[in-house]
């Protein structure tokens, strides 16, 4: 019924389940001017920022660290959520396989910090 009405039912853990790969983040769904992303990784992503959209992250497996330049670290674990307003600078890491959803605009741009 639903691929009648050309609707897609996804399955996130079904889509996650055989990612092996140290870093994966790929488009679920577009949603208006935003995007719902999955990420799956272990290890950390380099200090950047997102000048021009907020970033929402959602955590469904594991535990997810964000660290701020000037904040503690957020530690985020299953169902929890963390929004960033734009302009933050942070970075995102696990010690172990995590899964998170992300939201942002269509159009997030992202910035990478040197150190």
């Amino acid at each position: 019924m639903l691929e009648k009405l050309g609707l897609e039912k996804i399955n996130l853990q079904e889509i996650t389940k055989d990612i092996k790969d140290q870093h994966v983040n790929f488009p679920v769904s577009n949603i208006n001017n935003h995007c719902l992303r999955i990420a799956v990784f272990s290890g950390e992503y380099k200090w950047h920022y997102h000048s021009n959209s907020d970033e929402l992250f959602m955590v469904l497996e594991g535990e997810l660290l964000i660290d701020f330049k000037d904040k503690d670290t957020a530690v985020l674990k299953p169902n929890d959520t963390l929004l960033i307003p734009a302009g933050i600078v942070h970075r995102t890491r696990a010690k172990q396989r995590t899964v998170n959803l992300c939201f942002e605009d269509i159009n997030a741009d992202t910035i990478i910090i040197d150190e």
